[in-house]
């Protein structure tokens, strides 16, 4: 039962989030609705609903379609490999990566999932080094390497790219694999049966010691 469970997280929840992002952007292009308003605008009031809603948001196909993939392949990689810390970590990382951007963003609607993808590939790079978990960092890097421009969106080098989102992104998921560096999926600890007979064979210091030949001895026994 509990696998089963453990089963349909790592499944259902990015297929549900990839769902809610394009039937908002159906929404928005059936009834010919703009919902970029909705997005988060930078020390405004009303411009903080956009840390909830801006996720959802995209701007045109292009922009749904660069998030979608790396959106569902991070996801599935929190819930396989953190599933029972993984909802907490998520909207903790969904809600400061949003209040982050909000607090010194250019004055614009800033909008897209990317905020919270690079807060995944973040949270999952770092939490593999600080827990030396190899395997985490190898999946973070793959991510990186197939979506390898994403890393310069961190910075401004593009007017039409909020990269504070991106950067937002990144450094909440750098705090948050911190606080969590104890929890969630450890290295494997490799435990080593005692053997007697062949622990025999080495002194406390770890020196060699030939065993004596059975024939030897008993010449020695005769002398």
């Amino acid at each position: 039962m509990k696998e089963s469970k453990f089963q349909q997280n790592y499944i259902l929840i990015p297929f549900l989030a990839i769902l809610a992002i394009w039937i908002v952007y159906y929404i928005e292009i059936k009834f010919g609705l703009n919902f970029n308003k909705y997005g988060i605008y930078p020390k405004t009031f009303l411009g903080l609903r956009g840390v909830i809603f801006s996720p959802f948001i995209h701007s045109n196909t292009t922009h749904l379609f660069n998030n979608s993939i790396p959106l569902v392949v991070m996801l599935g990689c929190l819930y396989y490999f953190y599933n029972k810390i993984a909802t907490k970590v998520l909207l903790i990382g969904f809600i400061l990566t949003g209040i982050l951007t909000w607090t010194f963003a250019r004055p614009a609607y800033h909008i897209g999932a990317s905020g919270v993808i690079y807060f995944l590939v973040s949270f999952i790079f770092f939490s593999g080094i600080f827990r030396k978990y190899y395997r985490l960092i190898a999946l973070s890097l793959a991510v990186v390497f197939l979506y390898g421009s994403m890393v310069w969106y961190i910075f401004p080098i593009e007017q039409k790219i909020s990269w504070e989102g991106h950067l937002s992104g990144f450094v909440i998921g750098f705090i948050i694999a911190y606080i969590y560096k104890n929890k969630g999926p450890k290295p494997e600890q490799f435990i080593f049966t005692k053997n007697e007979e062949f622990d025999s064979l080495f002194d406390e210091d770890g020196n060699y010691i030939p065993p004596l030949d059975d024939n030897l001895e008993e010449d020695n026994t005769n002398e």
